[in-house]
């Protein structure tokens, strides 16, 4: 078999333009994305000298990210897509340009970094159901999943360079380097936006009294009538919730591998490799038969490979058990994606994407939480061994209460009766 099968599928940037520069546009913000993140970290870790800060910061994120998803949510099912994502990104620019100022100054204000974390978040987060919800108009319901997996493998590439790039602009040139670089991402999305044509929702020829809700409580209804888009939301939080230990790492990197730094940053990077490779090879993958059936099987294997990670008495065995998490993550991802894509209607699509990714931004940090909960009474092995077990289980009922999602295959019922 022709390893060119294997490899990332890039139909949805031979086929449609729009598509093409939007992937454009949306590398440059990733890539800006990244070094301005690493710069915030480090830069208020300089002025404040304190760790409860920048964990604050982070925490501030997560609030504006998850309140512009909810928000932006209800946007992109309501106003042209290409839109949005133009007008958010005005007042984006703005921010970027003024933390270069800030930067540049004698004396920062690290007041300042605080707003512009959650003002950026909040901008991120209005922007993303939109981005989402347009692609299957861009690329054709069967081409969803193979687009995912090209914005997968852009950004774990993004992940894994953009901090040690960052690092690198840091200490050439300072944290202003980045923040400029920031704004020349910017730079980019906005011209690559001028090659891309109205994306507006298709409403179904819905009655105007119908069209003008734009509520979540009708994503909400949605969600709990169609098993296929709940089997999504409900297979991603096992990981997320119970085998997602990062918190953990730096105990993990010191007392069960005895490597310090060097091993925190090895263990912080292995997932993102995993993820990455199996991204660059998911031709294979997106074209499933039956991705419901993959993604339960994929969420398995994650949380077995955390009972790896727990039982792990070597460095170089974790690591391995990480990058098969990652690689894992990635599959489910992609798939659950183009499942959430395709089996959602398009007048509804940017709201339970809004729901999908708060849920995904929210479920981390509570799998952290109770990560170092646990690791007290029971250990670090123990937490990390009871979440995988956990994950496993969790994953395990919902396949087994949702046989919709079992059989699901990428394009609903309808739309295959309609092409035959």
């Amino acid at each position: 078999m022709s390893l060119r099968n294997h490899l990332v599928d890039t139909t949805p940037l031979r086929i449609s333009r729009d598509f093409r520069w939007l992937y454009i546009g949306r590398t440059g913000l990733l890539v800006g994305a990244m070094l301005t993140e690493t710069a915030l970290i480090w830069q208020i870790y300089q002025l404040s000298g304190s760790n409860l800060a920048v964990g604050a910061a982070a925490a501030s994120g997560g609030i504006g990210i998850v309140a512009g998803l909810l928000v932006g949510g209800v946007l992109a099912d309501r106003f042209d897509r290409r839109r949005i994502l133009v007008t958010v990104r005005v007042p984006g620019l703005l921010v970027a340009l003024a933390l270069l100022v800030n930067a540049l100054q004698d004396e920062p204000l690290l007041w300042f970094l605080f707003a512009a974390v959650i003002a950026d978040t909040f901008l991120a987060g209005l922007s993303i159901p939109a981005s989402f919800a347009a692609v299957p108009s861009l690329v054709g319901q069967e081409n969803v999943a193979s687009a995912s997996a090209l914005n997968g493998l852009t950004g774990q590439l993004a992940g894994i360079a953009g901090p040690a790039l960052a690092g690198v602009v840091i200490a050439a040139g300072g944290t202003e380097w980045c923040y400029g670089l920031n704004v020349v991402g910017f730079v980019v999305f906005a011209v690559a936006m001028t090659f891309v044509g109205p994306m507006p929702p298709d409403h179904g020829g819905e009655d105007e009294e119908a069209s003008s809700s734009y509520s979540l409580k009708d994503a909400f209804a949605f969600v709990r009538r169609n098993k296929i888009v709940a089997g999504v939301l409900l297979i991603d939080i096992m990981p997320m919730l119970f085998a997602y230990p990062k918190g953990l790492f730096p105990a993990l990197a010191t007392e069960q591998f005895h490597g310090g730094a060097v091993a925190f940053g090895l263990l912080s990077a292995a997932a993102g490799v995993g993820a990455f490779l199996a991204a660059a090879f998911s031709g294979k993958v997106t074209k499933a038969a039956r991705p419901g059936f993959v993604v339960i099987i994929a969420a398995s294997m994650w949380g077995a490979a955390m009972v790896g990670l727990a039982l792990s008495p070597w460095l170089a065995l974790g690591l391995v058990f990480l990058a098969i998490s990652g690689a894992s993550d990635l599959v489910s991802e992609v798939l659950r994606t183009g499942l959430l894509q395709n089996h959602t209607p398009d007048r509804l699509r940017g709201r339970v994407t809004s729901l999908w990714l708060a849920q995904a931004t929210v479920s981390p940090a509570l799998g952290n939480l109770q990560a170092g909960a646990l690791a007290g009474p029971l250990g670090l092995g123990g937490a990390i061994l009871a979440g995988g077990v956990a994950c496993v289980a969790g994953v395990a009922v919902v396949g087994w209460k949702l046989p919709a999602f079992r059989r699901a295959s990428m394009l609903p019922l309808a739309t295959l009766a309609s092409r035959n």
